[in-house]
């Protein structure tokens, strides 16, 4: 038999394996999955007529790395028509980026924004500032976190807050001390208000803004993600790309289950699963326990500095349990966001309650301060970490001047991001980004979880430094870990005969590069499902 592709490389490797045996560095590919990897010569005589051939001189060939916590469709319609204001450390800064955006639109024409640095207001964030600036403009700027808004006074009276609106999670909408609505929209429930009221994106021109984030990640290194939502337009955006063309990578989708929501929403997410394209499909439930830390909306043990961060998303836990169950029994595995300690412990509870499935681990996302008597239930439980340090590297600073630390408080503090301890305790530790609210290159993020500080700030402290994973334990949280994640660990995550050849190929092995070296590795080739995908770097050029 004669593989459809061999690709020849410098070598072949796995980084949760310790290189034993003779070197490797070919791979042969057909019916989309490995046949073989070894030598190259041994390999030559799978090479046949029809055969692709595609050669990487000195390369290393990896699993493919895949991003375990994403939101691709939302993320990329942000993007494609916002603001971007990650660099504006200044509250005249923002306002600068929004006039440049202002400029020659109609004066009543929305604005929005994302990424923004809810630091740079004084006190507690309004959009007093921005009705100054662009009096009767709707502004709309999601912060940094995703989980709040800041709005102009414009906005508050299109959407009609009062600041006495109700809801069934910890949503709010702040007031002043007149009573008024100072702009300030916290959790997805009053977020949704606002979002209701913005202009609408056709599907295609959200499918081409989809597209280009995915592009731009796939020559980043990327070959999946696991997409933590499932909401409109995503069904119709990923299948308006299948029929004009192909994703460039593979996108697993878990919906979200709304808090406190009725036994009819289940059904209706549970009707969802195994809906699928040729490079999507839908398999798991998301779900939200708490909120953020810097919100106040997380849960911990007892309140923060603010006497905030007390409560649950989830008014009713006995719902939250009941959801859970209903998912277990119906073999769908879960992924519940929970960032404070008291979220933790309760969803591990939950998991011990309910018992695992077989399709795939039940995960916790986040875990941003954890207590020593909750690190060894994740691998007791068969529960996976699911992790992103860049939160820790970028969003937080060693000396505790920002806003998570000073909230919190030192000692839970002290008990941040522990990736390190996590996986010296047995659990797996799956690595994400939550992009767009970190960055989405798979290399800037690796190599932060190696230096615990941004990789391009070298004279930054590191955060929580004794928590760093190894070159080989950071690209293991997006091969192996992540196929692990997804209850895929027997077809993804590994070079090896019978996987499926989803693959990058790096111009210098990353395993050996010290961490402020690794996002400027090259990409040369990204393989999903034994599709060849040149990219830019490569010497054979882009297709």
């Amino acid at each position: 038999m004669h593989a459809d592709a061999l690709l020849l490389a410098g070598h072949v490797e796995n980084p949760d394996e310790k290189p034993s045996g003779p070197p490797a560095n070919a791979v042969a590919i057909t019916d989309g999955r490995v046949i073989a990897v070894g030598d190259s010569t041994a390999l030559d005589a799978l090479r046949g007529p029809d055969t692709a051939l595609h050669r990487f001189p000195g390369a290393t060939i990896l699993p493919g790395l895949t991003d375990t916590h994403a939101h691709p469709v939302w993320g990329s319609i942000e993007i494609g028509r916002g603001v971007d204001l990650s660099d504006a450390a200044t509250l005249e800064q923002v306002c600068e980026r929004l006039a440049d955006a202002a400029d020659g639109s109609p004066a009543d024409e929305w604005i929005t924004g994302f990424d923004l640095d809810v630091n740079v207001f004084d006190g507690d964030p309004t959009g007093a500032a921005f009705g100054e600036r662009f009096p009767g403009r709707p502004v709309s700027l999601m912060t940094r976190d995703a989980h709040a808004l800041v709005v102009s006074p414009r906005v508050v009276e299109l959407v009609g807050l009062t600041g006495r609106e109700t809801f069934t999670d910890a949503s709010a909408v702040a007031v002043g001390p007149d009573g008024r609505p100072t702009g300030y929209v916290v959790e997805l429930q009053a977020m949704d208000l606002v979002f209701d009221h913005y202009p609408e994106v056709p599907v295609a021109t959200a499918a081409d803004y989809v597209l280009r984030q995915l592009r731009t990640l796939a020559r980043a290194g990327l070959t999946g993600l696991h997409a933590l939502d499932f909401t409109d337009p995503s069904e119709a955006v990923y299948r308006h790309i299948e029929e004009h063309g192909e994703l460039p990578l593979r996108i697993r989708c878990s919906p979200l289950v709304p808090a406190d929501s009725a036994p009819a929403v289940w059904r209706d997410i549970a009707g969802l699963q195994g809906r699928r394209g040729r490079r999507w499909h839908v398999e798991g439930a998301k779900f939200m326990l708490d909120g953020t830390a810097d919100n106040g909306t997380a849960w911990f043990d007892r309140p923060d500095t603010h006497g905030e961060n007390r409560e649950p998303l989830w008014r009713d836990l006995d719902a939250y349990r009941a959801a859970m169950r209903f998912f277990a029994e119906r073999g769908v595995p879960t992924a519940t966001h929970a960032i404070g300690d008291q979220a933790v412990r309760f969803a591990l509870d939950v998991i011990d309650e309910i018992g695992p499935v077989e399709r795939g681990p039940h995960r916790i996302e986040h875990i941003e301060s954890l207590p020593d008597d909750l690190l060894d239930r994740f691998a007791a439980l068969g529960v996976v970490a699911g992790l992103q340090p860049v939160h820790g590297t970028r969003h937080t600073r060693a000396d505790g001047t920002d806003k998570w630390s000073r909230r919190i408080g030192p000692d839970r503090v002290a008990r941040g991001w522990r990736t390190r301890d996590l996986l010296d305790h047995g659990a797996v530790v799956a690595l994400g980004s939550d992009w767009p609210i970190g960055p989405g290159d798979p290399r800037v993020g690796l190599a932060d979880c190696q230096l615990r500080r941004p990789v391009e700030e070298p004279h930054t402290p590191p955060v929580q430094p004794g928590q760093a994973l190894s070159a080989r334990e950071a690209y293991t949280g997006m091969t192996a870990s992540a196929a692990r994640a997804a209850g895929a660990a027997d077809t993804l995550g590994k070079v090896a005969p019978g996987y499926l050849a989803d693959l990058t190929v790096f111009a210098a092995n990353p395993l050996d590069l010290p961490p402020d070296a690794q996002p400027g590795n090259p990409v040369l080739a990204t393989v999903v499902g034994g599709t060849v995908q040149l990219h830019p770097n490569s010497a054979e050029g882009t297709p």
